[in-house]
């Protein structure tokens, strides 16, 4: 890592090359979403949707590779301790998208629990919630539980940060769409300084 009064550049993946600077992730989240969307975002084709529902249904447990750190491509954690992992949606449609889980492979998202573990699990869903909206231009966070069991049936919550000044029909359920909204296209660099940048705000 070189450092001056400035900046700090790291070299995060290793390679002898330098990642993106602080100032450049200051830059890149602080831009506004119709920046995003001009920039980095990318429609979803028919195919891609369709090999992503195999995946879902029939392939492994995605947040089990998580855990197990088996994924193909890596898994920017942002959250881990000896119960729930929090890290950073693999196709985002908002930037700094998250999603939280509990460890053991675990469907029903409330008869799974105890009342105690529930509650321990919401206190880190809180907690990344908040390091998120200090990381990235935030308007509303939503938070919710998805899957299914038959498909991404390991319960997880997402933890989505919708930015300002995104049109009223295109908030909400809409916002988390890939398939009519797009997702976001981060190179492995940026996806190491936006979950860095996460975990630098979890308290």
């Amino acid at each position: 890592m070189v450092e001056d009064a400035e900046v700090v550049v790291v070299d995060l993946d290793g390679d002898g090359a330098p990642g993106m600077t602080h100032a450049e992730v200051d830059a890149l989240v602080a831009c506004d979403d119709a920046d995003v969307a001009e920039h980095v975002r990318r429609e979803v084709g028919r195919s891609e949707m369709e090999a992503y529902t195999r995946r879902a249904r029939e392939g492994p447990c995605f947040v089990c590779q998580v855990v197990e750190e088996t994924t193909e491509a890596p898994a920017h954690v942002v959250y881990r301790d000896d119960f729930a992992i929090g890290f950073l949606n693999l196709y985002p449609t908002l930037l700094g998208y998250c999603l939280v889980a509990p460890l053991d492979h675990r469907i029903a998202v409330v008869d799974d629990f105890t009342e105690d573990e529930y509650l321990r699990l919401q206190r880190v869903v809180r907690r990344v919630g908040a390091a998120v909206a200090r990381a990235v231009p935030t308007e509303r966070l939503y938070i919710l539980s998805l899957g299914s069991n038959s498909g991404n049936a390991h319960v997880h919550w997402h933890v989505a940060p919708l930015p300002p000044d995104v049109p009223y029909e295109e908030q909400q359920l809409r916002a988390l769409m890939a398939a009519t909204r797009g997702i976001l296209e981060l190179s492995q660099g940026e996806r190491d300084e936006l979950a860095a940048r996460i975990r630098a705000h979890l308290p």
